[in-house]
Formats: C-alpha cells, sequence, structure tokens
C-alpha cells in the first residue's frame, strides 16, 4: 500500500503534497509529542502555526 500512496503523490500534473512531521509538548505530562500529516505545500505554513 505504501507504494501506491508514493506513486500518487509523484504523479504529474496533480497538486505537489509535502511531508510535515511536528512537535508539541504535552500539557500534562511535559512530554514531546510528533503530529504527522501529508498536506498541499501550500498549507504547510497554516499547518505548522496551528495549535
Amino acid at each position: 500500500m505504501a507504494k501506491k500512496v508514493v506513486a500518487t503523490l509523484k504523479k504529474e500534473g496533480g497538486v505537489s503534497y509535502t511531508r510535515v512531521i511536528k512537535m508539541e509538548r504535552s500539557p500534562k505530562t511535559g512530554a514531546y509529542t510528533f503530529k504527522e500529516a501529508i498536506v498541499e505545500s501550500s498549507t504547510v505554513k497554516d499547518f505548522l502555526s496551528k495549535k
């Protein structure tokens, strides 16, 4: 299945996507958690600025 996802992300003429990993600190434990998403390249800054 991973090969299929990669193939669709590299398709010509489509929207370009970016894999984003965001590090957040948990308010309860103080440990870091990681949020991972595949978003359009134009919305990367919006994803990173969200809390």
